[in-house]
Order: C-alpha cells, then sequence, then structure tokens
C-alpha cells in the first residue's frame, strides 16, 4: 500500500443519506428515487498534508496550469475576508469527513492540506496521443514522482490527449495502480475538444438531457474552469477512498465517492441541465460559487455534507 499520509479507518462506518439532487452522468444511481449509503469499508483515507506531484501531458498552456495551480493554493489560502463564500469553506467540510471516523477527537477537524511540490511536463507527447491506464500511466507516474510514494500523482491531459477511461460519463477520476504495489493517482481530462458537451457542461451546451443555461466560465477559459471542477471532485473522492476501500456509497459494483453522488450542483435550484443558482462577476459576466486566494474566483461542485446528510454547495 502507498504510504501517504493516512490514517487507516479500522471500523465500518455508514450513514445513510437522502440526496436532493445529482446529474446522474455516467453512473447508475438515481438521486430521485435512490437512497444512498454512504459506507466505511475499513480502508485508509488521506489526511495531514497530501503533497501532489503533477505530470502535465501535451500543451496544457498557461491557463490550465495557472488556473488549476490557484484553485489548490486557495483550498488552504484564503482571499480577502469580505469576499464570501470562499474556497476554503468548501474545504472545510471535505475536512470534517474526518469527524465521521468512531475514534475522532470531538471539536474541528484537523486540517488537510494539499500542496503541489512537484511538476513536470511531456509535450513531447513521448507517449502517444491516447494514454492507457495499464500501460502509460504507470510510466507518467514514475516518471513525476520518481518513485517516492508519499506523493499523490495527478496526471492532466492537453487538448489532443485521450486519457482512457475518461469522457465515458467521467471527466477525471481517481484511481489506483495495480499490485504489488497499488497507489493512488488522479487523471483529469481537458474538454476543449475531446467531449465539450459533457465535461465542458456547464460552460458549454450538454449533448444529452433538457437544455438549461450555459455558464461563463469565472477565468475566461471554458476548458480550465470545467477542469477545475472535474479535479475538485476527484480530489475529494480520492482523499475520502484512496485505495478504493474506504468511504463511498453502495458496494464495490457501483463506488460513488462524496463528490460523485452531488455530480451536476452547483447552486441553489439545480435540476436535470440547470446548474442551480451562482453568482456573476459584474466585471468580466463570469459565473462562479466561490471566491479563491488572490481574487480569483471558481465554480465548485457540490458535495456530500456530513452534518445535513445532502448535497451542499459553497
Amino acid at each position: 500500500m502507498a504510504s501517504l499520509s493516512i490514517r487507516l479507518l479500522a471500523l465500518a462506518l455508514s450513514v445513510t443519506a437522502l440526496f436532493t439532487y445529482s446529474s446522474g452522468h455516467g453512473h447508475t444511481y438515481d438521486p430521485y428515487n435512490d437512497e444512498a449509503r454512504m459506507i466505511h469499508h475499513g480502508g485508509p483515507m488521506l489526511n495531514g498534508t497530501i503533497k501532489l506531484a503533477i505530470m502535465w501531458y501535451g500543451n496544457c498552456g498557461k491557463e490550465i496550469k495557472n488556473t488549476m495551480r490557484n484553485f489548490i493554493k486557495s483550498l488552504t489560502v484564503p482571499g480577502k475576508a469580505k469576499l464570501q463564500p470562499q474556497v476554503t469553506s468548501w474545504w472545510k467540510v471535505v475536512e470534517s469527513y474526518q469527524s465521521m471516523i468512531p475514534d475522532a477527537k470531538p471539536g474541528k477537524s484537523p486540517k488537510i492540506r494539499v500542496k503541489v511540490v512537484k511538476q513536470s511536463g511531456e509535450k513531447t507527447y513521448k507517449y502517444g496521443k491516447v494514454l492507457t491506464l495499464q500501460g502509460h500511466i504507470p510510466e507518467l507516474i514514475e516518471h513525476v514522482t520518481k518513485g517516492d510514494t508519499e506523493l499523490l500523482p495527478v496526471i492532466v491531459a492537453a487538448r489532443d490527449v485521450t486519457i482512457q477511461g475518461l469522457c465515458n460519463g467521467k471527466c477525471a477520476d481517481h484511481l489506483r495502480t495495480e499490485d504489488p504495489h497499488p497507489r493512488p493517482y488522479i487523471i483529469v481530462g481537458n474538454p476543449e475538444t475531446e467531449c465539450p458537451g459533457e465535461c465542458g457542461w456547464p460552460f458549454f451546451p450538454a449533448d444529452m438531457g433538457p437544455k438549461g443555461p450555459v455558464l461563463k466560465p469565472p477565468s475566461g477559459n471554458m476548458a480550465a474552469d470545467a477542469m477545475v471542477v472535474a479535479f475538485a471532485g476527484a480530489l475529494v473522492d480520492a482523499i475520502t477512498n484512496p485505495m478504493n476501500d474506504a468511504l463511498y456509497h453502495s458496494n464495490k459494483a457501483n463506488e460513488l465517492g462524496p463528490a460523485t453522488v452531488c455530480k451536476g450542483i452547483f447552486g441553489r435550484g439545480a435540476a436535470p441541465g440547470n446548474p442551480g443558482e451562482v453568482l456573476t462577476d459584474p466585471k468580466t459576466g463570469g459565473n462562479f460559487n466561490a471566491h479563491g486566494n488572490n481574487n480569483k474566483k471558481f465554480l465548485l461542485p457540490a458535495i456530500w455534507n456530513p452534518k445535513t446528510k445532502s448535497c451542499w454547495t459553497v
């Protein structure tokens, strides 16, 4: 097992929650008729300091890199206090999952800090433009981590790169490498040319389902902001279920994490094809729901809130 900073949760924990809405794209969970069960299956969760090693595969571009890095920094570094709501408030709910541990100390949950400690680029497309999970991804993980198992690898694709398993209901994902030394990692697709009607929504018209409002990306770059949405959800699910045996809804045949079960919600009044009520930047017209560090703005996905036992947005 990877030696990421983890806390082994030895006791099974189950929490039943009836979710108010999820888009349902890419999985069979029906938020309108199904009762979601968040069950802890005894495996480890990530805590402490999460050290990211990012591989930018292909020509990802400065806007995508800066937007994703600004989001990561904003998780724990707040913006101006007068600007509300903040990304840090969203992250505190993620930290609060630690309170669900049976032997957790009462009071405020410990901080979970996320830091980018390594970055590497591969603009020559050494492994081609279609990356496979069993063949290419492990080599990229080794390239960016140099074998350091304290790091959580994140593979980010350029606009002309396809990653196996994405675009088919998933725009980013958290996975684990195969035995004998499995480790968690995250993959993030780029929706600029790869399935924008699925992974670019709500900043791009959806391919399927009811047609609702299309939002304007807060950074001005559709791909960058959509990738933040996808990465944010994958990060939450990776923290709660890094080795596929910790906290998730349902059973092994249908693993859905705290972000996945709430997919498609960005504000109050969300419905199929409608992301819900969000804020609008009066200067740029960009839509967002959270303020970040250095006056940045982000649209963050809903996540499961253990206090309300339902999907929640900032």
